[in-house]
């Protein structure tokens, strides 16, 4: 009797053993270049979230938080920002938080999307971007971002060099 309370406790433990590792697995990240719908329809329903802004270059945003007045990045500024930029399915592609280490650059070399929302904004200012595949990498893409991908960023303006 012993022996078949034994045998039945392993046999419970090995069929119990793949479910418990498939529950502990990571779901499966949807692929790099996976886009879920049409851009355009992506587009269209995103701006129908409560607090989401279109500007007439399609370009999408939603404050997140708003620091103090203040000056806002011009054409020539350079920038520093904290960011996050993923797909539409979530899958992060870039990000200067994981790094752990800002973005300084020239607001001029940026994506057209950024160039347009970050005079917009102010330091301490943190917003969601959504930008239409022609304000972000377009036709081409880049790297781990597909061509006519739309974009999704989270955007903290930290400061600003002014080039007056």
């Amino acid at each position: 009797m012993r022996l078949n309370w034994l045998g039945a406790l392993a046999l419970a433990g090995a069929c119990l053993t793949p479910l418990a590792a498939e529950a502990q697995a990571p779901a499966a990240a949807a692929p790099v270049g996976a886009i879920p719908q049409n851009p355009v329809d992506y587009l269209a329903a995103n701006a129908k979230q409560p607090g989401v802004q279109t500007l007439p270059s399609g370009l999408q945003y939603k404050v997140i938080q708003s620091g103090p007045p203040g000056p806002s990045p011009k054409a020539g500024d350079v920038i520093k920002v904290h960011y996050e930029g993923a797909l539409t399915t979530g899958q992060v592609f870039d990000s200067s938080i994981a790094r752990g280490k800002p973005l300084i650059m020239p607001l001029a070399n940026l994506v057209p999307a950024w160039m347009e929302a970050l005079p917009r904004m102010h330091v301490g200012d943190e917003w969601m971007l959504y930008v239409p595949p022609a304000l972000g990498y377009g036709p081409d893409g880049s790297g781990p971002i597909p061509p006519n991908a739309v974009l999704v960023f989270r955007v903290k303006l930290l400061g600003m060099l002014s080039a007056d």
